[in-house]
């Protein structure tokens, strides 16, 4: 069956109809939600001057949100920087520092146990759990180097980095703020490798800890990227040790490049699928416009063919002139016999199922396969069926693409 035209002439008219029917303002006291009570003077009193009236105050400005744009973060927000600055000061000169957090070279960096536990509920613990020493309490942050530590130390004092200590240490700030809970790092450092600090070196460390540290949306950018580029990831020094380490995400990544794979063999199988029933159709208009109007040198026997005439618009009509030409001519002509004469009968076929006014179309045989199909298969048909639906899907497509075309 042919599929439903998308184009609908009664539905648009009746919609610009109903616009151009009805003429509606929306005024500003509309939108106003509280409720006013209105105050009237009486202008014979003295207390009553319109010069005493104040003028109203101007009109607010626009507030523009910070969400306009979810993905980007900015190292400051609504605080103001001299506050910044403050906290920055006293994270660098350690005053009145209480806590001693050592790294794994065996130095230590000066911080505040209150403002720790604030800003990290995990630290707040291991603080709380830690033993007071001369008034000093010392945590131990293996596994990373002093100056990430100092980093994720600093961050925590006033949510302010250094753009080259973020990009040096940004997978150990990444584990850091996963680790301590602090959501507010976390994006940070998702959101400068998806804008464009992941690379193909670095890509399958980073997808190991955006799995680990539970970070979905970082995990998509990775796969996707190893499956656009996996020959050249696969042979990274990050593939051999993963591939040793991790065996089982190896086998997930290597099935998400084989699914999409074939994703993309099925997509490109769908264009070519698309181009033949294109094709099918143009045959099928070019059919008609040889056996109805005649084209050049071939035509029906009531037209006066003229040879000089300019080239028809039908893309396919050269192609089929030949078959034509072959089939009126072949000796075999039987179905089955003749590859060419074959194709020209499933041609006239297709065309007879697709026709609606066999009494007055004037391709040959058109009559005579409509009485045919009453004697085929139910197999049979509902194969041409598919083919018929495909045919018309492709003309109303074209048909669709031209009128939008042609209101651009």
């Amino acid at each position: 069956m042919a599929s439903p035209d998308m184009r609908t002439p009664w539905l648009s008219s009746a919609v610009e109809s109903f616009g151009g029917s009805f003429k509606i303002h929306i005024k500003e006291e509309e939108e106003e939600t509280v409720e006013t009570v209105e105050f009237f003077e009486d202008p014979s009193s003295p207390a009553y001057n319109p010069h005493n009236i104040p003028n109203p105050p101007p009109a607010p400005g626009k507030i523009r949100s910070k969400a306009t744009n979810p993905r980007q973060l900015s190292n400051s927000d609504c605080v103001p920087n001299e506050a910044k600055d403050t906290w920055d000061k006293l994270f660098k000169e350690g005053y009145g520092a209480d806590v001693h957090i050592i790294t794994d070279d065996g130095s230590f960096i000066p911080a505040h146990y209150a403002l720790l536990s604030v800003a990290s509920p995990v630290l707040g613990n291991f603080l709380q759990q830690s033993k007071v020493k001369n008034g000093i309490r010392c945590i131990k942050i293996p596994g990373v180097p002093r100056d990430a530590v100092s980093a994720f130390i600093r961050f925590l004092y006033s949510a302010c980095y250094d753009e080259g200590d973020m990009k040096k240490f940004v997978l150990h700030l990444l584990v850091l703020s996963h680790a301590y809970s602090v959501p507010l790092l976390k994006r940070v450092c998702i959101s400068h490798l998806e804008q464009g600090w992941l690379n193909l070196e670095n890509v399958i460390d980073v997808l190991q800890l955006a799995r680990n540290c539970d970070a979905p949306r970082l995990t998509l950018f990775c796969i996707r990227m190893i499956v656009r580029n996996f020959k050249n990831i696969s042979s990274t020094e990050g593939w051999k040790v993963m591939r040793q380490a991790n065996p089982v995400l190896e086998q997930e990544l290597l099935e998400f490049v084989v699914e999409a794979d074939s994703r993309k063999q099925d997509r490109l199988k769908k264009i070519e699928e698309k181009k033949v029933y294109l094709q099918l159709h143009e045959a099928m208009e070019a059919l008609v416009h040889i056996c109805r109007d005649g084209c050049r040198t071939i035509g029906p026997r009531d037209k006066v063919l003229k040879a000089s005439q300019a080239a028809c618009s039908f893309p396919a009509c050269k192609g089929l002139e030949t078959l034509v030409r072959h089939f009126s001519s072949c000796k075999i002509r039987v179905p089955g016999g003749c590859v060419h004469c074959k194709r020209m009968w499933q041609l006239l076929e297709l065309h007879s199922r697709i026709c609606d006014e066999p009494d007055y179309c004037k391709v040959p045989l058109c009559r005579h396969f409509k009485v045919k199909m009453l004697q085929q298969t139910k197999k049979d048909a509902a194969k041409w069926k598919v083919l018929v639906s495909k045919v018309n899907a492709a003309k109303n497509a074209v048909s669709l693409f031209s009128s939008r075309r042609a209101d651009l």
